[in-house]
């Protein structure tokens, strides 16, 4: 298998968000653009145009893309036919799901850095109006940067916003005066990761999944209680399934089973659909389920229980 070598900076976010000025920006800087040979490919047009004359170098490989059926490896594969490059940064369409990319790098590209750009002043109305899109966009970036902020905005409900999808993502407010103020509310866990028992609330599953998601390392031999609801496989044998929750992102179409595997002394009754209650040790280890390293939970104790007053678990 041909092993990735040529790293992508991902530039996405929605129009009028600042994408085209940071490249711009960026590929006029010397500490930079230090002569590698870039492939920029452009997915929409806005008001700002890039200007390739001011770039520091000339090993620079423009491309556009007009639709999302044309983000394909064959388009992006003839985006650099006849070019060697070095690196490829792609501003990429809002209104673009960024699986279509995913699903469609050529084998030798990897994602080396992910940045989301938007503008201050319409971060709420994209939100409330393009919930599933702003969702696609936060959920692997690294940083959102918030352009043109202004002094009143609602740093208390932007950080909601954000940490509603991703506890890793950097939030940074880029002034109209030119400073920069980066995210500093405090974001506790809603449970006590060192206590001998971390108990998960039934309200608290979707942000516990997400975090020991996003950290495994931190649970390895950590002890959980918490409730879910049974998803029996064949391929787990009969002392082992799967207990998770529902859990729903930002709306009714994305809500999806999220469970981890639960293994037990001995054999188990347990059934699909059944709610039960189980208390058990974390192990960070491969499971044929996963097909990688993941969270198995090695079942204390177990027992039937009630559903839960919301049966979907939401970040809210």
């Amino acid at each position: 298998m041909q092993q990735p070598t040529i790293p992508v900076y991902l530039f996405t976010g929605f129009l009028e968000g600042g994408k085209t000025h940071i490249i711009q920006e960026s590929m006029c800087d010397e500490r930079f653009n230090t002569g590698e040979k870039t492939l920029i490919i452009l997915c929409e047009e806005g008001i700002e145009e890039l200007d390739p004359t001011s770039f520091s170098g000339q090993n620079i490989y423009l491309a556009t893309l007009d639709s999302e059926s044309d983000v394909t490896v064959d388009k992006l594969e003839e985006c650099r036919a006849g070019h060697k490059i070095d690196r490829v940064i792609i501003e990429y369409n809002g209104m673009w799901q960024l699986g279509t990319l995913y699903d469609n790098l050529p084998a030798d590209w990897f994602i080396f850095q992910n940045m989301m750009f938007a503008d201050a002043n319409t971060f709420f109305t994209y939100n409330q109006n393009m919930r599933s899109l702003m969702v696609d966009k936060l959920m692997d970036c690294e940083m959102i940067v918030l352009n043109r902020t202004p002094d009143n905005i609602d740093k208390e409900e932007v950080h909601k916003i954000v940490r509603g999808v991703s506890r890793r993502a950097t939030i940074t407010y880029d002034y109209p005066d030119g400073h920069v103020e980066y995210d500093e509310i405090e974001d506790p866990l809603p449970f006590d990761i060192d206590a001998p028992v971390i108990v998960i609330d039934d309200e608290d599953y979707a942000v516990w999944y997400r975090d020991m998601s996003e950290e495994m390392e931190k649970y390895e031999g950590k002890t959980v209680k918490f409730k879910g609801i049974v998803a029996r496989d064949l391929k787990l044998g009969k002392d082992a399934l799967v207990i998770g929750r529902h859990v729903m992102t930002c709306c009714v179409e994305d809500i999806a089973y999220q469970g981890l595997v639960c293994k037990f002394k001995s054999n188990v009754a347990y059934k699909t659909r059944d709610w039960i209650n189980v208390q058990g040790k974390i192990k960070i280890e491969k499971n044929k389920l996963y097909g990688r390293p993941g969270p198995v939970i090695y079942a204390e104790t177990s027992a039937y229980t009630d559903k839960p007053e919301k049966e979907v678990a939401t970040f809210y």
